[in-house]
């Protein structure tokens, strides 16, 4: 059981009055009742997450790279993640700038691991935001897995922290079932041969 995967579960929006830690709290609670990771959430509201970057790319400069004190936690947190979810909204239809800082400030950490999307919106569900993450942690060797979710319309959706779907929970255990293969199968391959990327 020690030797269950680390998934980080990222609450992307730092938006006031924002959904993003519900979503986070019902995803990590389905996560344990998966059984098969040691769960984390990361709030991105909770981390010193600047805009403007160094000059330097966090790809080439690895563990050197001047991030602040205040992203510590973050960096951990991503660092030892054996795969991660995704919570965000849609916002214009693409995602929070804040979560696009967030994953900026890092590179290494997302290479080779796993990554599924639990998105909320609209009509859309938050899938316009999904589209767009897709591309950006493909581009930084991330793993994406091929289902997720999404909440269209959450304000009327959900209820008492929870969505209204009964559907929902099977869901969501398709999701893990999928992010649990690839997050044992990645962690092992890692393990045997360093990721060439």
């Amino acid at each position: 059981m020690e030797n269950r995967p680390q998934l980080v579960i990222i609450v992307g929006s730092v938006r006031e009055g924002r959904f993003g830690p519900v979503v986070a709290s019902w995803v990590a609670q389905q996560a344990g009742l998966h059984g098969v990771f040691k769960v984390e959430v990361v709030d991105l509201a909770e981390i010193d997450v600047p805009l403007a970057l160094p000059a330097a790319s966090p790809k080439h400069a690895r563990d050197d790279y001047p991030r602040p004190a205040g992203m510590a936690a973050l960096t951990s947190a991503l660092t030892n993640a054996d795969a991660f979810v995704v919570v965000t909204p849609e916002y214009n239809h693409s995602y929070p700038a804040s979560l696009k800082a967030a994953i900026d400030w890092h590179f290494t950490q997302w290479a080779a691991k796993p990554v599924a999307f639990v998105s909320y919106g609209g009509a859309a569900g938050g899938r316009h935001a999904v589209l767009h993450l897709e591309n950006v942690l493909t581009e930084l060797h991330a793993v994406t897995v091929r289902d997720g979710l999404a909440f269209p319309n959450y304000f009327t959706s959900w209820q008492d922290g929870r969505p209204l779907d009964p559907g929902s929970a099977a869901y969501a255990r398709t999701v893990l079932d999928q992010l649990a293969w690839w997050a044992i199968a990645l962690r092992s391959a890692r393990e045997a041969v360093p990721y060439p990327g």
